[in-house]
């Protein structure tokens, strides 16, 4: 089987069932390095995260990894993934915007985005646990727009537990199942689709509105 990223996604349980194989105890530095650098670095936006869990959590349901180590590890990999993007906001994020005459980082873009995360920030923490690449990008603009640590921590750590808990534990009650176990790749494509729907209708709404803002400012 040649290698891609694509390929990786696709067959992401037999690649991640040879790694247990082959490595042994070392798959869970392995699994918390790949969380922890899906969250907490921003230039890593890339990497399987839900279906990876799904995937792992499956592993566990056979005998191959133990499932309450792994979701410790993976726990403390979102957490400290989240913070360290966070941190990294908080003292490089401004750097962006010393430039008062740039056309993309623009002042305007940060105060509005520190009104946005006085408004909506834990729940803007919580909820992109579960969207891909926004995960990514959340906890460095929170850091950024210098949301008070002790409140992001918290709703970082809910968030960690309901999406690292939730889905490896799906997939060690349902990825077994011989249904879903023959279409893993689907269930795979379907997991993924369904975490980029909250995005995309996001993005839809913010559209509609804005829209909405320059009719009205034509009349």
């Amino acid at each position: 089987m040649d290698f891609n990223p694509i390929d990786l996604v696709l067959h992401l349980d037999t690649y991640l069932t040879l790694l247990v194989s082959n490595y042994g105890a070392w798959i869970y530095a392995i699994l918390f390095l790949v969380i922890f650098c899906e969250t907490g670095l921003v230039v890593t936006p890339f990497l399987p995260g839900d279906s990876l869990l799904f995937i792992a959590g499956a592993i566990c349901a056979s005998g191959g990894m133990d499932p309450w180590l792994l979701g410790g590890l993976l726990l403390l990999a979102a957490v400290s993934g989240d913070s360290t993007n966070y941190v990294i906001g908080r003292t490089l994020g401004k750097r962006l915007f010393s430039n008062p005459n740039s056309k993309l980082f623009r002042r305007d873009y940060l105060d509005q985005t520190h009104a946005f995360y006085e408004r909506h920030g834990g729940k803007t923490v919580t909820l992109a646990r579960f969207l891909p690449i926004v995960r990514t990008f959340a906890p460095f603009v929170a850091g950024m727009a210098y949301m008070p640590y002790l409140r992001f921590l918290a709703f970082s750590v809910v968030g960690s537990i309901a999406w690292v808990g939730g889905l490896v534990t799906l997939g060690f009650f349902f990825g077994n199942v011989p249904f879903i176990k023959q279409n893993l790749s689907l269930m795979i494509i379907g997991i993924i689709a369904f975490s980029l729907v909250p995005m995309a209708i996001g993005v839809i709404r913010h559209k509609l509105s804005r829209n909405a803002k320059a009719q009205t400012s034509e009349r």
